[in-house]
């Protein structure tokens, strides 16, 4: 039996962490990590992940995923990933917590428009690099700093945890260490992040009636696989009922295999430490090569008959839209800014402070400033 309190060699340990900026005293009964996480979930940027586009709006149902959701099915993954490498379960959560709180309005959708109208200035957006922005800058809720004023190991995972950058393009995140591979509990968030939403989307499709019963199955073979037991299993139970117990199967299978790969890799590559990890050419999280591809399988399904399917196009081009339109909009007259942004942009490039103002709206409040403007 796994003894949960006992870290592996290779984890993150928390006595040994690189430390805030702004140095605080030990708090008496929270360890930093656990700080870390307290310090996200009371963020007003976590909050308004709450009313921020997973896949599908509220115009579909109250249902389905959102951000916030999102994010805890994430969390729920890599703890219990965690757990069972004998990773440190704290600094997971944290990073699990914050991974998406760079993400703007509108989903992928809302990314990619930010990303489009910055380049024609010589920018770009990525939300990884603006969740840094928001717990180091942005937030305000503490007298003695800007910021959330987390932990070195905190930050580096948010930049790191899936992305590797090149410190000749990047030199204002030299100090993320960019020549070595982030700790495992940075790497499994990004496996985390994929299964949950592989699974989460096949289902909200097919709550949408998006996608057919016979459609994911004919073109996920894992699902259908699992469904198969499940006819066996509950012959007189309702499809739904049988619906979702193929897809806990699929979600436990790829969850169970990307535990039992990424300790084989750890063993197989003689992991001893973390600087080990640290070390490696390549990252050691991830699942096994036959189970990989029956992911990319659903993965790729998903694009081709959810994410570009016909239906969910009106929305992503009026996201679009409202993205350009507003950007636009604040470019041309940046005295109707919010007075704090007003005062940003006379430090900061005009672009990058209209980025991130729209960034950091929800889906109904950037509704509200485009009847507004």
């Amino acid at each position: 039996m796994l003894d949960l309190n006992m870290l592996a060699d290779y984890a993150v340990r928390v006595e040994q962490s690189r430390g805030r900026r702004h140095p605080e005293p030990p708090h008496p009964y929270r360890n930093d990590f656990q700080r870390d996480r307290d310090r996200v979930i009371h963020a007003r940027a976590f909050r308004r992940l709450q009313a921020k586009t997973q896949v599908f709006t509220r115009r579909y149902s109250d249902h389905f995923r959102n951000r916030l959701t999102h994010t805890l099915e994430v969390a729920q993954i890599a703890r219990t990933v965690a757990a069972q490498l004998a990773l440190n379960v704290d600094l997971v959560e944290a990073l699990a917590l914050v991974h998406d709180v760079g993400h703007p309005p509108y989903g992928h959708a809302g990314e990619k428009a930010l990303d489009t109208v910055m380049r024609a200035y010589g920018f770009s957006f990525d939300h990884n690099l603006h969740a840094l922005r928001i717990v180091d800058d942005f937030e305000m809720g503490y007298a003695g700093f800007r910021g959330l004023n987390l932990t070195f190991e905190v930050r580096e995972g948010i930049v790191k945890h899936s992305h590797d950058y090149r410190a000749e393009d990047f030199p204002e995140l030299a100090e993320f260490l960019l020549a070595s591979r982030p700790p495992l509990e940075a790497q499994l968030i990004d496996w985390a992040d994929e299964i949950a939403y592989t699974a989460a989307d096949l289902d909200d499709g097919y709550e949408a009636h998006l996608l057919k019963l016979d459609q994911i199955r004919d073109g996920v073979p894992l699902f259908d696989r699992f469904y198969r037991k499940a006819q066996q299993w509950y012959p007189q139970a309702i499809e739904k009922l049988k619906f979702n117990e193929a897809l806990r199967s699929t979600l436990d299978y790829l969850i169970g295999d990307l535990i039992q790969n990424t300790k084989k890799r750890i063993h197989d590559a003689g992991i001893t430490s973390l600087e080990g990890v640290r070390a490696q050419h390549a990252r050691l999280a991830g699942l096994s090569a036959k189970v990989e591809s029956e992911r990319l399988e659903a993965k790729n399904f998903l694009h081709q008959n959810l994410y570009f399917s016909e239906q969910l196009n009106p929305e992503k081009a009026d996201a679009e839209r409202i993205i350009g339109e507003l950007f636009a909009f604040w470019i041309g007259h940046p005295e109707r800014l919010p007075v704090s942004y007003q005062e940003k942009s006379r430090q900061e490039p005009l672009p990058r402070v209209v980025c991130d103002y729209i960034a950091g709206m929800t889906d109904t409040y950037i509704c509200e400033q485009y009847e507004k403007r």
